[in-house]
Parts: C-alpha cells; structure tokens; sequence
C-alpha cells in the first residue's frame, strides 16, 4: 500500500479511486482510509447535495457507523422508528409492523433521517483521514484498464485535467453511472417503474396528529407519509405515467395535496421532485481492477428503504476485501463481492417489488379485497412477520453467512459494545478460553498472519478467567442458540462459520487459511 502521490497538481497515483461521492463513495474512502491505503474520489457536483434523498437507514448500517467513529454525530440528525403503519383511503388500519430496539446489530432497527446532514457527518470523517483525498467538480471522462491498474482522466469545472492512476477503481457514480456505460455493461430491468411526486417540508413547529410513518393504501392515489429527521417531513404521491409534471410540481397544487395534514403555517416546501424510480441490476460487477457499488450496480424500488442501505453494504463488503488484495491476497477474492452481494440485493428487490404493488394497488375490486384481508387479520392481533433479510452465501463463506449480533460488553477495563472493544478484524470468537488453547500452534499462527485475532468470552465456565463478559446476555443467548461455542466472524461481521468443537473450528480455520482450501481463498503471498 502507497501514500497518495501527487506526482504533479494534476497527475495522482493512489491505491484506489472512488468515481463517485454519495454515501456509498464516502463509506467506501473512510473504511478504505481507516486502513491506511491510499484514496483518490473524483465527484463531478463542487459541493455535497443540499436536499434529501433518502429517508432511512437500519440498524446494520449504524453498526458501520459506529466503525468509522461517527455513529454519535450521525445522530443528531435521526429519529428512532419505532413502527410503520399501513392504512386505507378510509384511514383504517391495515397492518401495522414494529421494529426491534434494540435491533440484531446493537442499534435501534429503524432509524429516519435528514440526509444532508448524515453526508456533512460521513464527508467530515473522510476529509479527516490524510490518505484520502477529495476532488469536488471533477468529473471522469476517460477510464481506461492498464492491467497492472487503471487510469483515469477527470475534467474539473475550471477546465483543469487530473489523471489518477490507481491499482483498484471503484464506481459508485450513481444509476447513471459513467463508470458503467463506459464499461459497456448492462442493466438487467424487473421492468417495474413507477412515477412518484416527492415533497419535502421543513416544519415550523410539532403538528399534531401528522403521521411519522404512514403508507396509504388508497387506489385513487397511493401516498407515503414519512419524517425524514428531526423537524422534517416527507409526502411522497404515486402518480399517473401520464401526469403532466408542470402542473405537479406547482407549489399550490403540492400544498393543496398535503392540506389535510400541512398548512404554510406549519411547514415551508423545502424540495418538489417528480421522478421515475427504477428497478434493475447491472449484469457484471467487475471487469478486471474496475468495480460498481451502490447504484451503479443495483437500483430498487423505494419501498423497502433499502437503496442507501445497500450501497453501503457494497462499500463494508469491499472495502475488506480491496484491502485484503492489496496486501497480497489473490485478486480472485473481489470475485467474491458479486457472488455474495447480488442474490441479497435481487432478494430485497423483488421483496420491494411485491410490497409495492400491494401498497400502490389500483384496481378498486382487487383493493377492498385486500383491505378485508388484512384488517380481519390486524383484527386478530395477528401481525405480520418481522423482515428479515437473508444470509450472504458463496465461497467465502463455510456455513450461514448471518451477521455477528452486537452486544454490550466487558472487559477488564471498560464496558461497550462489541465492536468498539473487540475491533473489527477477521476474528475467532470462542465461548470459553480453554478452545483456542487446543487448536494447532500452526493454525494459530496463519490466521494472525492475515490479520486474525481471537477473543474469548467466559460464559460456561467459572474457572476461567476471560478477556471479555458478556454484560448484556447477547453472546450467552446466541452460542446456545446456535449449539456452537466457536465462531469464524469476518471484517464485515458476517459470520465465515461455526464450530462445536475446537477440531471443527480447527478445519474451519485451515480451509479458510490454506491456499488450497477453495479457489478464491484469503491466502496472503
């Protein structure tokens, strides 16, 4: 790994360059600076966008939040959901879900946001890092693989060129990605696009009865009723393809829309956005040393709240990864990024997908058979199923590829969550100190050499003296839950896999360090 060069003020070499300074380019350059490899982002807007875009982020993603050290900053600009409610035309409930609080990953499961204010807390923490370096208005206009790496030629506002020579680029440049198009790859469409008016609003002051969560379910005009952060509130309207978006857009008619719940005395109409969201997924994700993430590579339906979500899933599944390739790991392991992260992306895709067309139903007849079906069942208490969102699986993972949970913890000098006292390397976690001391000194010695550490916890034993306590009850819970009292957990806490016994976490551990265990392994030259 090198420093960032500048060979001349317009000629760079990095480790990676990022086309792209969204929340998944700005995750992406923090993770991969927090290791010390160099960064280069090239962004064709000067300044970060002053208007919301999304809405909300999860419980996972406040995990990756808390790793770049800014999960308390982040804050300020969020409300915890606690529930989502779905209503008819009628105002009569249909369903209503709850989120857990604390979530699976230690933070509250739902989390509304002000974006602009989440991008200023995320742009902070990249700028702070020395290694990575920031080009606002310059934007990429020649890509070009070397083999050994790639170049980039960027044209600023001012007319200046910048060539960035990297090992690793990466596009995170959106649903019109240059990066893309240059690359020639193509979409994969669900063919399921709808037309939607957005409004935003920055409120004067608390209004009763106004929704925090709301999805109505009128077939004569679908709406979604949101709060987007702390004294901001969004109305989104499903409209016709046809709708002539002059007339929309007009602030009168958006506050004529919104009477029932806003007055200009209670909000000022802050963003009016008539769009046309998409749902489709690039059919290769790496060509050579160019990658795609969050956009770029995937786009979806807005009813699940996942878009930013999953983009920054892409960056904490990379970034591992890129760093793990320029150390010397074989270069298949970025093959690994695909394979993992597109079946989870299709899976919340086509659950978007299928959510959508029953909040959004049109067709009367078909609407009021669903209103009866769903209020009879909200009648008898019977509540829908939590949504859960399904393993990662491939060759890089030896069993269910579930998140790590995050508990609160102790050690011998402080209490905390998990992450913040154990760190968030390739990890082997064990439930009694006892099982690390039979595994082979070999062994041992390979998983430290590609950055491994072991951790142990007390939990069945009282004669043991443990590095960590688990304070919370998470780490009990979860070792009997899964019948294992050893667990291989990745950079990104997926799990790698679990053993019962210390033979079995020793073969977990020679077929995840053995340069012949599989063929896109993590085995370091």
């Amino acid at each position: 790994m090198t420093n960032s060069v500048n060979l001349d003020s317009s000629h760079i070499r990095s480790d990676v360059a990022i086309v792209g300074y969204g929340p998944t380019g700005m995750v992406l350059a923090a993770l991969l600076g927090q290791k010390g490899i160099s960064v280069t982002v090239l962004e064709r807007y000067e300044s970060l966008y002053s208007k919301p875009r999304a809405a909300a982020f999860d419980d996972e993603t406040m995990r990756t939040f808390q790793q770049l050290g800014v999960a308390e900053k982040v804050l300020a600009g969020t409300n915890v959901q606690n529930g989502y409610v779905w209503v008819n035309g009628k105002g009569q409930v249909l369903t209503d879900f709850e989120y857990d609080n604390p979530g699976p990953n230690g933070w509250p499961a739902q989390y509304m946001m002000y974006q602009p204010h989440l991008e200023e807390v995320l742009d902070g923490a990249v700028r702070s890092i020395p290694n990575v370096q920031v080009f606002p208005g310059a934007a990429v206009t020649e890509i070009e693989d070397l083999g050994e790496g790639v170049s980039l030629t960027a044209l600023t506002t001012k007319d200046q060129q910048i060539t960035v020579e990297a090992d690793f680029v990466v596009g995170a440049d959106g649903g019109n990605s240059f990066v893309r198009q240059a690359l020639g790859i193509e979409l994969d469409s669900y063919d399921f696009s709808e037309n939607w008016l957005v409004c935003d609003f920055k409120l004067h002051h608390d209004v009763p009865g106004l929704p925090t969560f709301q999805q109505v379910c009128n077939p004569d005009e679908p709406i979604a009723i949101v709060n987007i952060g702390p004294g901001h509130h969004r109305f989104s309207f499903r409209l016709e393809r046809d709708a002539d978006r002059e007339a929309i857009v007009d602030p009168d008619k958006v506050w004529a829309r919104v009477s029932e719940y806003l007055t200009p005395d209670d909000a000022e109409l802050i963003r009016v956005a008539n769009y046309t969201f998409q749902s489709a997924i690039a059919e290769q994700w790496r060509r050579g040393r160019i990658l795609l993430a969050g956009d770029a590579a995937h786009q979806m339906p807005p009813f699940l709240a996942q878009g930013m979500v999953s983009g920054i899933r892409d960056a904490r599944n990379l970034a591992w990864k890129i760093e793990a390739v320029l150390g010397g790991a074989s270069e298949n392991l970025l093959d690994t990024f695909q394979e993992e992260r597109e079946p989870h992306v299709r899976f919340i895709t086509e659950k978007a997908i299928e959510l959508g067309k029953v909040q959004t139903m049109r067709d009367k007849v078909q609407a009021e058979e669903r209103d009866r079906t769903m209020m009879a069942a909200h009648a008898a208490r019977q509540r829908p199923d939590k949504f859960r969102y399904p393993p990662i699986s491939g060759s890089m993972i030896a069993g269910n590829g579930g998140l790590f949970p995050q508990g609160f913890v102790s050690s011998s000098s402080r209490s905390a969550m998990f992450d913040d006292i154990a760190g968030t390397s390739w990890q082997v976690i064990v439930s009694q100190p006892s099982i690390l001391r039979q595994l082979p000194d070999t062994v041992r010695e390979r998983f430290s050499a590609m950055g491994g550490s072991e951790i142990s916890f007390g939990i069945t034993s009282m004669l043991e003296v443990a590095p960590l306590s688990d304070t919370g009850g998470v780490y009990t819970s979860w070792f009997a839950n899964e019948e294992c009292l050893a667990v291989v957990v990745r950079p990104d806490r997926h799990i790698y896999g679990t053993a019962r016994s210390a033979d079995e976490l020793t073969l977990l551990l020679e077929n995840l360090t053995t340069s012949d265990a599989h063929s896109k392994t993590l085995t370091y030259q």
